[in-house]
């Protein structure tokens, strides 16, 4: 194959990874930029995701499609209800706290990565996709007489991943028209904007963070679900899912859903073309290299406000 061709191929691979990542990192985002803290448990709420999608697929009949659509609403219904209760439980006590906050996510991360441990298992397990067909891809080029258009060998994808793309964008676009354009997200900016004066105006505030932190949990086990038929579920998958969305967050700027958009595009492409070309680890050390960079240029971020 050309190199024209095998660069497509790592840009599709690439688009896949951003696209889970824009949407693991929009939660870790929307948790920062409403309450003003760090989820270190963020990537186990990836974790649970795809072994809860595991568990449903297991035990629910009606084929591949009706397991997975199962396990699309019910594995961020479950997730974000238990990262709610913590929310309520744990958060709640300490009252918010930035540097108590990190410290008991970091408690929740074990203790998650722990219980699923003995109840799920160290086995890495697959999750068949509702959907699997291979799509050849054409390749144009441009001659004399204008573009012409073949299929070179080996260049396809499965619908799936095409799926995970336009499935990852389709909740992007979803949640960013709800922060925008509905009572809810107005209640969630007045309450970011000011915490004191939305609870003047009678906003539940302890309610709407236990309501974030699900959503934001939530959406980390919806990009765990997407992921779960390209990647087996493990126990331990969550650690490299937080580095990356904590990359993605710093270099779009904290609290930022535009900024967190645009870092994961960057990020996910960047590591799938030089994943494939070169290796993967030198893709997340040139990632850690630009989270440096960024901190050390613009400390807030491409997209994010500088601190007043």
């Amino acid at each position: 194959m050309d190199f024209g061709p095998h660069l497509m191929l790592a840009m599709l691979e690439g688009a896949v990874l951003a696209a889970v990542l824009a949407l693991m990192a929009s939660g870790l985002s929307l948790v920062f930029g409403v309450m003003r803290v760090v989820n270190v448990a963020h990537g186990e709420f990836y974790m649970l995701g795809a072994v809860v999608a595991w568990g449903v697929a297991d035990s629910v009949g009606g084929g591949p499609a009706g397991a997975f659509l199962a396990a699309l609403v019910l594995a961020p219904l479950v997730v974000g209800g238990l990262a709610a209760a913590a929310d309520m439980t744990i958060l709640k006590r300490i009252d918010y706290d930035p540097e108590r906050t990190i410290v008991a996510t970091i408690g929740l991360l074990y203790v998650i990565q722990q219980v699923t441990l003995m109840t799920y298992g160290p086995e890495a397990r697959p999750v068949e996709p509702p959907f699997n067909s291979r799509i050849a891809l054409p390749w144009v080029e441009w001659g004399e007489g204008g573009p012409s258009f073949y299929f070179p060998w080996g260049l396809s994808t499965t619908s799936y991943k095409l799926f995970v793309i336009a499935a990852a964008a389709g909740l992007i676009l979803a949640i960013r028209l709800i922060l925008m354009r509905t009572k809810a997200g107005l209640v969630m900016r007045a309450t970011q904007l000011d915490k004191e004066m939305a609870t003047a105006f009678g906003i539940p505030v302890e309610r709407v963070y236990a309501a974030v932190f699900g959503i934001g949990a939530g959406l980390a086990a919806l990009a765990g679900v997407l992921i779960v038929p390209i990647q087996q579920a493990h126990y331990l998958m969550g650690g490299e899912a937080l580095l990356l969305s904590f990359i993605v967050v710093i270099i779009g700027g904290l609290g930022s859903l535009t900024g967190t958009i645009v870092a994961a595009v960057l990020i996910g492409m960047s590591d799938g073309i030089i994943s494939v070309f070169f290796s993967p680890t030198l893709a997340k050390i040139l990632a850690t290299l630009l989270v440096a960079l960024v901190l050390v240029f613009r400390p807030q971020g491409l997209f994010g406000e500088r601190a007043r």
